[in-house]
């Protein structure tokens, strides 16, 4: 049976109600949450040592705090899931636009209710999810947005003179009252408006526009800012950055296994249908490439690589799997390495290059990511392996031409053909005996790619042949990619 809420002031008091402000209001659910072992942030991964003990101490002291860090880092995701922190329901004068404590009113139109109807005053209940309000901070966002203005047609509609307070227009900040207001991008949001927010961060109140007043507004703020902001398009003023309580710096995963455990729960791999496979040596492929271009000398490291690149890889990949297996009518797309150049779009947009890389190009540089990630799956798995009846077999004059859009069983008896190659990836547990043949395939072509990244055998457009000679690699060894310092 639903519970039964109070309907007016006077049912509110009988049942002993008292007002607390939205800190402490989260404050004691998170302490809740901390004594019954509860998860915080679920779904946000790798931050569980790092971020979430800065964000539960803000919480816990009462601040207002700002998430510090590059794009593609959960900062948005974050600050939605405060939501969680928050009563499911609390009462509200009914009518009112600022959620007007029943026992705490702060608005004209509050206070007037409570003279005409007293004890019989309305009240209703909202949801916490009512009580979030975001804001995208862009240049031409105005006080009015934030704060409120005068309302003429309030005016005209009510008979108010304009000095009237009923004649308010609220901004987005007082109608976030009692509850919490995110701003993403503040360095973006304009000098004159993040003055506009001193008193609500210092003194707890804020000044309307054109009348005498001040609301006492009860608000948890937010924010998230890039470090790039800050000189690239803005900054965030000096006396509202010292009135922020905390300054939490976020940052990409930091071992291989918890970007694979993101991508693994962001990409959309599941495909109507069709039967989807993806190697744990694929995903490991995909992951590196990001870890790679973050270590890239090439690629602007200022503007950071987006943990989305292979979120939207994995799609990509997953796609022109599931493409090849519908044209063959394969039971099950499994990506494979070739994949990953069919998915260089989803690569190439993600990365902001330096003067060196744009001399390189996009093209070139996502290229040798693939290859240099590929080199490092393989040795986490095939490290020491004896690789040398597979070079031998292509010094000697063997060639071997695999297409993108070959079926698996086609490439299958390609590979068959390199003396050693199949019984080496089932020798490492990349493709066991009774695995089907896309992940063999799968596991064929890492090894295969490995061997043109480290220079032992060279693919061309008339397939793998000969190994090159010329030059030293260009992979992510250079680039100071230290596979080493990766937990796989």
């Amino acid at each position: 049976m639903t519970e039964l809420r109070p309907r007016t002031v006077g049912e509110l008091k009988a049942t002993g109600y008292r007002p607390r402000t939205v800190k402490e209001e989260m404050r004691a659910n998170l302490v809740r949450k901390l004594r019954e072992e509860e998860t915080l942030f679920p779904g946000v991964q790798g931050y569980e040592d790092t971020v979430i003990p800065h964000i539960v101490n803000a919480i816990l002291s009462r601040h207002d705090f700002i998430l510090l860090g590059l794009r593609g880092q959960a900062k948005s995701r974050i600050l939605r899931q405060l939501v969680e922190l928050l009563d499911e329901q609390i009462p509200i004068l009914e009518g009112s636009e600022v959620n007007d404590d029943p026992l705490r009113p702060i608005s004209k139109y509050a206070r007037l209710l409570l003279e005409e109807h007293g004890e019989d005053a309305p009240v209703t209940w909202i949801d916490r999810e009512q009580r979030y309000v975001e804001k995208l901070a862009t240049p031409d966002v105005t006080i009015a947005d934030v704060i409120g203005d005068v309302d003429p047609i309030k005016a005209a509609r009510g008979g108010h003179i304009l000095a009237d307070e009923l004649t308010i227009h609220y901004g987005l900040l007082p109608r976030a009252n009692r509850g919490i207001f995110a701003i993403n991008e503040l360095p973006d949001l304009a000098g004159k408006i993040q003055v506009g927010l001193f008193n609500i961060l210092q003194e707890g109140d804020v000044q309307v526009k054109g009348y005498p007043i001040r609301l006492a507004l009860d608000v948890m703020m937010v924010f998230t800012a890039n470090p790039e902001d800050y000189t690239a398009r803005g900054k965030i003023i000096t006396p509202l950055k010292d009135r922020i309580g905390a300054e939490i710096r976020t940052h990409y995963p930091e071992e291989l296994d918890i970007g694979v455990e993101i991508t693994r729960q962001e990409a959309w791999t599941s495909r109507d249908g069709v039967l989807v496979e993806i190697p744990d040596f694929v995903e490991d492929l995909v992951e590196l490439v990001a870890f790679g271009a973050r270590a890239d000398k090439r690629i602007d490291q200022r503007s950071g690589v987006s943990q989305r690149m292979p979120i939207t890889v994995m799609e990509t990949i997953v796609s022109n799997a599931e493409r090849r297996a519908l044209r063959h009518s394969e039971e099950a797309a499994v990506p494979r390495v070739s994949d990953l150049y069919a998915a260089l779009p989803a690569i190439t947009g993600k990365m902001e290059l330096e003067y060196e890389g744009e001399l390189h190009g996009h093209d070139k540089i996502a290229r040798e990511l693939i290859q240099g990630a590929a080199s490092h799956a393989f040795d986490q798995r095939g490290g020491g392996a004896d690789v040398e009846e597979i070079v031998e077999y292509f010094e000697s004059g063997g060639v071997l031409q695999v297409g993108e859009d070959a079926a698996a069983d086609a490439c299958v008896r390609g590979f068959e053909a390199v003396p050693g190659l199949l019984e080496l990836v089932e020798a490492l547990g990349l493709a066991p005996r009774d695995t089907n043949d896309g992940v063999r395939a799968a596991a064929c072509e890492l090894t295969l790619e490995a061997l043109v990244a480290q220079r032992r055998i060279s693919r061309t457009s008339a397939g793998y042949t000969r190994a090159r000679r010329e030059g030293p690699s260009h992979g992510m060894g250079q680039q100071g990619f230290d596979p080493g310092s990766l937990n796989v």
